[in-house]
């Protein structure tokens, strides 16, 4: 299953993505196939056959960015978090002094580079609802990591 939770920055990036592809990709895609098919032969056309690949992975896009807004729940990390929740920043240090920070979000807003990681991931579910000191253990496929947390804070610590 998966969470329906979104922050209110992730919600915006996944609108304006939404409404770049309806608003500009789309025409530009529609107006470039139906240009190819003015040209006559479709069956060797290849801007026709590349615009129309195009057209299938930008409504399939839509289709499922416009399932997903209609379903996302905006939600804010508590101003003064005691326990890792939702929108929380969490750090922790693993048995060999290694310092992570992460930012637990849904599903649709994850980027591991950025240091935001899904509270439906093994690492975000492990996390999830534990305190300051506590003692996590991670289950990986490469095997058990045993962290501690460290900290917890609305903001992105510095």
């Amino acid at each position: 299953m998966t969470t329906n939770l979104i922050t209110a920055e992730g919600l915006k990036i996944l609108q304006d993505e939404y409404d770049q592809l309806w608003n500009v990709e789309r025409p530009k895609v529609v107006q470039g196939v139906a240009d190819a098919a003015a040209e006559g032969d479709r069956s060797e056309n290849a801007e026709y056959i590349y615009g129309k690949k195009r057209l299938r992975e930008i409504d399939r896009k839509l289709k499922h960015l416009g399932a997903r807004l209609k379903v996302l729940k905006v939600a804010a990390p508590p101003a003064e978090p005691t326990v890792v929740s939702f929108g929380c920043w969490v750090s922790y240090e693993d048995e060999d002094g290694n310092e992570r920070c992460y930012r637990l979000v849904g599903p649709d807003e994850f980027d591991v580079n950025r240091g935001k990681i899904s509270i439906d991931s093994p690492v975000g579910q492990a996390l999830l609802h534990r305190k300051i000191d506590d003692e996590v253990t991670i289950k990986r496929p490469s095997g058990e990591l045993v962290v501690y947390i460290t900290d917890i804070s609305a903001d992105r610590p510095e």
